[in-house]
């Protein structure tokens, strides 16, 4: 069978059809938008934000079920790993020097601060000293004479530098401890998130077909990138900020109460219990401000990109002051949350200085009436102002740690319920390996009947039975929605039949391992979406170790070679996302020369030619059939031209066999498949067929149609 082309009027109807869908596009677009023509106006920012929160407020009570303490739980569960003697020695040290360097930051982080509280004490000494060393001067004439005549304050006169040099050690000993818990913490917080993120990206890629599809594709992507990026943030929060305060204020605490007393210490423990708990009141009350900028954030941004993508669309309606008003009314929106931000910030900052100064003054006063009495000396008042003001520094941070940890343990657990996401369609745990003897390789449906999850109500395949033997060609056929690519999903084990079964040589497909079946079948699918990057590496995505001439020879068959010779780059040319930059029918071909590199024993094409002219199609075919003859071959057709040479046509008619056989034979059954073909006929395809040396079609009747 040839297939000479097709005639004008589908060519023109076509053409009709797509410049129809695309003037209704445009259409809507100008419907749903308003300027100065009696447009209506867009959705106001209130009315976004107030549609959003309530979005996520459901998504939220539905989907966020995890506890922050299991969250953490988790988390830490990667930071502390166990030590299995059933693994390789090489994951036990990897494992073990964790662990090692987990307690090493520790306890470099007690030994930093204990050091860190020691530096108001020598300023408490320092002063001391000074006071004392100046009484015992006032009645001396000269610093020499005091010198000589007495050597305990000789000694108290050196005392300060030795303090001043203690003071400085104190704190350069202080710095170099933190960075080196800094550093030996990173390699841990590193490797948690490689193995996590690593980890969750095989995961979503384990999950079935029915979870992708129900499932927004950059939700999964952001929810990944999210997790892995909070992890870190709660991991450096936990160790180098929320830990070391709370450590701080325990011992900052005990000395005050050792040194002064409890009303010293109680002192303390209110401005402190004061100071975070309006820090973190006024934290969550501002965040609903930044949460309305985030929003808007990304609404501007997607505004920006889709106007920009849809450049030509924007200048054939003459657009742009629309577009340029909408990304406006954003931006107005944006102004004024940044402006909430900034006024609550603000807010904070007082409340936060307000409140240390009044804790602060307090403690002070206490301590002054402790020095009037002769129970304090004035070493003491400068000690507790440098203890509470070394607190004030990490306390600073409190509310944006408080709220960065908070949205990131929400983060972290949309990362973890994802995890924990089992899979509808999993391997057995006595799977085999499908092992290919030989040209053994026969498909049967048996029965077979399935309903997808999202519609039980209605049975895509409904009692399906048909078998494909070794070699042959076949042909699934029939209108839209009768299950044809349903079939491909089903072989692919996509999806499990809810009834019946699928046979891989006389073997149910559940019974094996799905990567060993599934590496024998190669897929033309009808919508081919490329990875953005080369040529090359598409077509070897079909096989990974494939050599250039291979590749190459993949292409040739595909009919690809020479246009992609004519690209000034080449087989490096980058394709764009989603192959963009290459037409439907280029695309389409490089997946069927993707296809034939994989060399598998099932070829499954799905629709193979639909995106290409008739010259090509022919081509095309010719060497679908030529590969064919070492593959079992299953083609979606919608073109019944294309598969006039299949072995056997299956006539599918809402899920089930409506009937089967050659070319010939359904056409003399008078069915079905005869009332499609010429329905098509009378469509304006115009058929050229080969039987036995006889040109046939333009002479066996006027109106086209075959005689049979």
């Amino acid at each position: 069978m040839l297939r000479a082309s097709q005639s004008a009027s589908a060519i023109l109807k076509g053409s009709r059809t797509r410049s129809l869908n695309g003037s209704l596009k445009g259409l809507s677009s100008r419907i749903k938008i308003n300027l100065k023509v009696n447009r209506p106006s867009p959705p106001t920012f209130n009315r976004f934000l107030s549609t959003t929160t309530t979005k996520e407020s459901k998504e939220s009570n539905q989907q966020h079920t995890l506890s922050n303490r299991s969250v953490i739980q988790t988390l830490f569960s990667h930071v502390w790993p166990t030590l299995d003697p059933s693994l390789p020695q090489s994951e036990l040290n990897h494992r073990a020097d964790l662990r090692f360097r987990v307690k090493s930051s520790f306890a470099m982080m007690v030994i930093a601060k204990g050091i860190n509280v020691n530096v108001p004490f020598c300023f408490k000494w320092l002063v001391d000293d000074l006071t004392n060393l100046q009484s015992s001067s006032s009645s001396a004439s000269s610093v020499s004479e005091i010198l000589t005549t007495s050597p305990e304050v000789a000694l108290m006169s050196t005392s300060p530098f030795l303090l001043l040099l203690g003071y400085g050690l104190s704190r350069a000993s202080t710095s170099f401890l933190q960075e080196a818990r800094n550093a030996t913490f990173a390699k841990v917080a590193q490797a948690t998130i490689r193995k996590v993120g690593q980890s969750t990206f095989a995961h979503v890629h384990d999950l079935d077909m029915q979870y992708h599809l129900t499932s927004n594709t950059g939700t999964l992507s952001r929810t990944m990138e999210r997790g892995t990026r909070s992890m870190s943030f709660v991991l450096n929060s936990m160790v180098f900020n929320v830990a070391p305060t709370i450590l701080e204020v325990g011992v900052v605490t005990c000395i005050v109460n050792y040194t002064f007393g409890p009303e010293h210490a109680l002192c303390v423990l209110s401005t402190i219990a004061a100071y975070v708990g309006y820090t973190i009141g006024i934290t969550q009350w501002r965040t609903k401000f930044r949460r309305d900028m985030n929003k808007l954030e990304n609404l501007g941004s997607g505004r920006v990109s889709d106007s920009l993508i849809n450049y030509e669309t924007v200048k054939y309606f003459t657009n742009e002051s629309w577009e340029v008003e909408r990304y406006g009314k954003v931006l107005r929106g944006y102004e004024e949350a940044a402006l909430k931000t900034v006024s609550s910030l603000s807010l904070l900052n007082f409340g936060q200085n307000a409140i240390f100064s009044v804790g602060l003054t307090g403690i002070m006063y206490l301590t002054v009436s402790d020095i009037i009495a002769g129970d304090a000396s004035v070493g003491d008042l400068v000690l507790v102002n440098g203890l509470l003001f070394q607190l004030s520094i990490p306390l600073n941070f409190i509310g944006s740690v408080y709220r960065e940890v908070k949205q990131s343990l929400i983060d972290m657990e949309a990362m973890f319920k994802l995890r924990s996401t089992v899979p509808i369609v999993q391997d057995r745990e006595d799977a085999v390996e499908l092992e290919v003897k030989g040209e053994d390789m026969d498909i049967r449906f048996e029965n077979v009947k399935f309903e997808y999850p999202s519609s039980t109500d209605r049975k895509v395949i409904n009692g399906l039975t048909f078998d494909v033997k070794e070699g042959q060609t076949v042909a699934l056929v029939g209108s839209s929605g009768c299950g044809k690519s349903t079939i491909l999903r089903l072989l692919y084990r996509f999806y499990d039949p809810t009834g019946g079964k699928v046979f891989i040589n006389d073997r149910d497909i559940r019974e094996y391992s799905s990567s060993s079946f599934r590496k024998n079948i190669a897929v033309v699918p009808q919508d081919t979406v490329l990875f953005n990057d080369t040529i090359l590496y598409n077509i070897r995505y079909g096989d990974l170790e494939a050599t250039n001439e291979e590749v190459i020879e993949a292409a040739k068959k595909a009919k690809i070679h020479d246009t992609i010779m004519s690209f000034p780059q080449g087989y490096d040319t980058v394709v764009g996302e989603r192959g963009l930059k290459l037409s439907g029918g280029e695309k389409q071909r490089v997946s069927i020369a993707r296809a034939v590199l994989k060399k598998a024993k099932i070829l499954f094409c799905d629709e193979p030619t639909s995106s290409l002219d008739s010259t090509t199609e022919r081509n095309i075919m010719a060497n679908l059939k030529e590969v064919g003859k070492s593959h079992t071959t299953i083609i979606i057709a919608h073109r019944l031209s294309t598969v006039q040479d299949a072995d056997k046509i299956v006539v599918l008619k809402e899920g089930r066999v409506e009937e089967e056989g050659t070319h010939w034979e359904l056409l003399r059954k008078q069915g079905m498949y005869k009332d499609m073909y010429e329905s098509q006929q009378d469509g304006g395809e115009e058929e050229v067929l080969i039987d036995d040396g006889k040109l046939r079609g333009d002479d066996d009747d006027d109106d086209g149609k075959l005689k049979t």
